[in-house]
């Protein structure tokens, strides 16, 4: 589904430029739960975040589904395609866990009422009964957070979801369940997940592990080889 093809990125700061990505070539494929790991700085929120489309490669090609993404509607992309789920879970704190669910439909002109049925729906799948419906993100747990974060990236629509330490504010239970539903979405469901982790015990249920350093990517297991 995704492809990057000697990928590279530099920013420039006040007083150097700074090369974070290095000449990357990879692929992630649908139905496949991927680990990117590396020390702090390594490069890899900034490899993330090219591949969510948030800026363009300096140098090189990222392809999604044989479409070079800088000759797409990026803003769209996200909207239809891939979904980030980050640590903090970014949920809106003034609605509920089912209007947050709901936001991305109805941002899609989804009439309120479908967008409800299928908030519902994807907040069953995720593990939730009704009690949750009426629960602002301040009364809920950290894991229930994150899961109610999860359902609003489905809601989207689209297969691509990329998490950046999305058990990084997690307890191991918790940690151990948001495991379980992102390599259910990827085997079950077709999704094809790609998550930063400094977690060994998360990178380890991961079916490929990839492992940056310097702003160069080296794959350091496949779970297919073993």
């Amino acid at each position: 589904m995704i492809r990057a093809e000697g990928v590279g990125y530099i920013y420039q700061t006040k007083y150097q430029k700074i090369e974070a990505v290095k000449n990357i070539s990879c692929s992630f494929d649908e139905k496949k739960f991927y680990a990117l790991v590396g020390e702090s700085g390594s490069g890899k929120s900034t490899f993330l975040s090219l591949l969510a489309g948030l800026d363009l490669p300096t140098s090189g090609k990222i392809y999604v589904e044989g479409r070079d993404m800088a000759f797409m509607n990026r803003d769209m992309y996200r909207l239809n395609m891939a979904s980030v789920v980050y640590q903090s879970f970014h949920l809106f704190p003034l609605l509920t866990a089912l209007e947050n669910v709901m936001f991305p439909m109805e941002f899609k002109k989804v009439s309120k009422k479908e967008a409800k049925v299928q908030a519902q729906l994807l907040l069953k799948e995720v593990g939730f009964g009704e009690k949750i419906y009426s629960q602002f993100p301040q009364m809920m747990s950290g894991g229930e957070q994150q899961r109610v974060a999860i359902a609003r990236a489905m809601a989207s629509g689209g297969k691509i979801l990329l998490a950046d330490e999305p058990t990084g504010n997690l307890d191991t239970e918790n940690e151990k369940n948001i495991v379980a539903l992102l390599k259910w979405l990827a085997h079950e469901e077709g999704y094809v997940v790609i998550v930063i982790t400094h977690n060994n015990q998360v990178a380890k249920e991961a079916d490929k592990v990839f492992k940056m350093c310097d702003g160069q990517l080296t794959e350091i297991r496949d779970r297919g080889e073993d």
